[in-house]
């Protein structure tokens, strides 16, 4: 056991020690054994160099969305005061979105001081109930009792609130969408404005 440790360790070893050759050959030799050609190795940097540093920088400016519930693909962070309309991110830990906290994008549908209402009326089936959410009488959408997993969902059951200050009810009018209708209002401090790019 310990031969094939100590001869792996030395294969290691070897392709370690040749790898400067190697990339060397790739960037600018013909070959090994070639003399060096400074041009190869300079167009490469010119080419390697600006495309990574600007994939370096592009990265961090934009956000994927990997939901259906909002009509965007990517959305980057836009500073600024929130207000209804808007589109957020924000960091939610719960149970139903997995162990560890996820990056959510949602829209803001329900700003401090607006009255949030919840009528529930039996769901489809009539074993269950479903929640209807009202901005001022508006319709905001309607909770499901399973998500798409089968998993139950528990609704959020305000009973004629407004909204307090410093909170914000976020969705979407996608059926599916987790957001508020499940977990409440997210304090605004907690949001970040974003600005749709795709």
């Amino acid at each position: 056991m310990l031969r094939i440790a100590w001869a792996l360790a030395k294969w290691i070893w070897l392709q370690l020690k040749e790898l400067p050759l190697r990339a060397a050959v790739a960037l600018g030799c013909s070959g090994l054994g070639e003399p060096p050609r400074p041009d190869q190795l300079l167009k490469a940097y010119c080419i390697v160099l600006p495309v990574g540093l600007l994939t370096w920088w592009a990265i961090p400016q934009f956000t994927l969305v990997m939901t259906p519930s909002i009509h965007a693909w990517a959305v980057r962070g836009d500073p600024g005061p929130i207000h209804k309309g808007d589109l957020v991110s924000f960091m939610l830990t719960n149970a139903v979105a997995g162990p560890k906290p996820v990056s959510v994008t949602k829209y803001v549908l329900c700003m401090p001081g607006e009255r949030l209402d919840m009528i529930e009326k039996p769901s489809v089936g009539g074993h269950t109930w479903d929640g209807w959410y009202f901005c001022d009488g508006k319709l905001l959408g309607v909770s499901k009792p399973y998500g798409r997993k089968g998993q139950k969902l528990d609704h959020y059951q305000p009973k004629g609130v407004i909204i307090p200050s410093g909170y914000a009810y976020v969705g979407s009018s996608h059926p599916d969408g987790f957001d508020s209708r499940y977990y409440g209002p997210v304090a605004i401090d907690q949001l970040t404005r974003m600005e749709k790019m795709l």
